[in-house]
C-alpha cells in the first residue's frame, strides 16, 4: 500500500486579487494609491449618503407624530 501524498490547500485567487495583480504592473505606486485613496473617498461619500436619507426618514416621521 502507498503512503498518502499529502494535499496542499491552495486558494484560487479570486478576481480581485487578479485585478490587483495587473494594477501592480501596470500602474506605479503613487498612481495606486491615488486610486485607492479615490475609491475610498466614494465609499465614504456613499456612506453619508446614506446615513443622512436615513436621518431624513426619521426626522419626517417624528414631524408627521406631532402634526
Amino acid at each position: 500500500m502507498q503512503a498518502a501524498t499529502p494535499v496542499r490547500a491552495t486558494a484560487i485567487p479570486s478576481v480581485t486579487d487578479a485585478l490587483r495583480a495587473v494594477e501592480s504592473l501596470l500602474m506605479g505606486s503613487p498612481q495606486r494609491t491615488a486610486r485607492r485613496n479615490a475609491w475610498t473617498s466614494v465609499l465614504e461619500d456613499r456612506r453619508r449618503a446614506k446615513d443622512r436619507g436615513e436621518a431624513q426618514h426619521v426626522l419626517e416621521a417624528v414631524a408627521s407624530r406631532t402634526s
